[in-house]
């Protein structure tokens, strides 16, 4: 699935309707994540390969720090990125090409902050509180006969 990482977010800058892709993505592995937990997060995630494969070579592979593997801080970035979804979702145009970007938007700024973190810190340290991941294992544990 590394593949799909530079296509969103190059050509997502170009063709923005891609954003509709990761929609459709999220929806699907968000309902997926019920019955087989973050599947999604551990053998498909194109930014998962992305930072396995490529930024592992840069990274500094130190220790995560405590606070980005906390139950508080990942919910409040999870509340943070919600509000920042919704915000733009609000003022964006209402034409399918802005909606669409506002997803983009989100993988730019979320691929940003990965690499940022990754290189000094480890290449992972995103993977411990994204917010999809986040909701994936919420999610799942609603699923009390897994």
């Amino acid at each position: 699935m590394i593949w799909f990482f530079p296509v969103i977010l190059i050509g997502g800058l170009f063709s923005t309707l891609l954003g509709y892709l990761v929609m459709l993505f999220m929806i699907f592995f968000l309902t997926l994540s019920y019955f087989r937990g973050r599947f999604w997060c551990t053998n498909l995630c194109p930014r998962g390969a992305f930072l396995d494969i490529v930024l592992k070579k840069f990274s500094l592979r130190k220790r995560i720090p405590a606070l980005f593997l906390s139950k508080q801080f990942k919910w409040t970035v999870f509340f943070a990125f919600m509000i920042f979804f919704i915000l733009q979702m609000v003022t964006a145009e209402k034409t399918l090409f802005a909606v669409g970007f506002v997803f983009i938007k989100i993988c730019l700024l979320t691929s940003i902050i990965s690499i940022v973190l990754g290189v000094p810190i480890h290449e992972r340290v995103w993977c411990r509180f994204c917010p999809m991941g986040t909701l994936q294992g919420k999610i799942s544990s609603l699923n009390k006969s897994k």
